[in-house]
């Protein structure tokens, strides 16, 4: 099961990557186009798309890389069950709004689609097509933080050196 959850951070990661590579080719053939005289419609929106895709589904990896900017300022300084029972509450809380954001992010593609609602850029991309990666990325973000409640829980969840108490 470690292994499954892994290649699933670490899958839509590469995804994140593949569509930060998709904002830099389509910012090129932006200027490109610009310089050689032509216009290639919709470059602006689908960088727009890629970014915004590339930024949800970067969440769970950078969360399980211990990279998300935490605000340790009273967790730091418990110990024992306090700091336990403190990281399953904000755990849960973070899973529960991550839960709440999955939700409504499929609800908004699904009426997109539903409403045949398009961009209103010149691409005229059918909008659900982008926010499926919104959707993605906000799903993967649950189970990572599902599954850092579940590690928590059972005493094997690793910590960063940011979140180690210092004396």
């Amino acid at each position: 099961m470690r292994k499954t959850l892994n290649g699933l951070y670490t899958g839509a990661a590469w995804l994140a990557a593949l569509l930060m590579i998709g904002v830099l080719a389509m910012v090129v053939l932006s200027i490109v186009s610009r310089v050689a005289g032509f216009y290639v419609p919709g470059t602006d929106a689908y960088a727009g798309y890629a970014m915004a895709g590339a930024g949800f589904l970067a969440l769970a990896h950078t969360l399980k890389r211990g990279e998300h900017i935490r605000v340790t300022l009273i967790i730091g300084k418990l110990n024992g069950a306090a700091r336990k029972a403190m990281e399953l509450w904000a755990l849960s809380v973070a899973a529960l709004l991550a839960g709440l954001l999955a939700t409504y992010a499929w609800r908004l593609a699904w009426q997109s689609h539903q409403f045949h609602d398009i961009s209103t850029s010149s691409d005229a991309t059918p909008l659900w097509i982008p926010q499926i990666l919104m959707g993605v990325g906000t799903t993967v973000l649950l189970v990572a933080l599902v599954d850092e409640w579940v590690l928590e829980l059972r005493g094997q969840r690793q910590r960063t050196a940011g979140e180690t108490r210092h004396e």
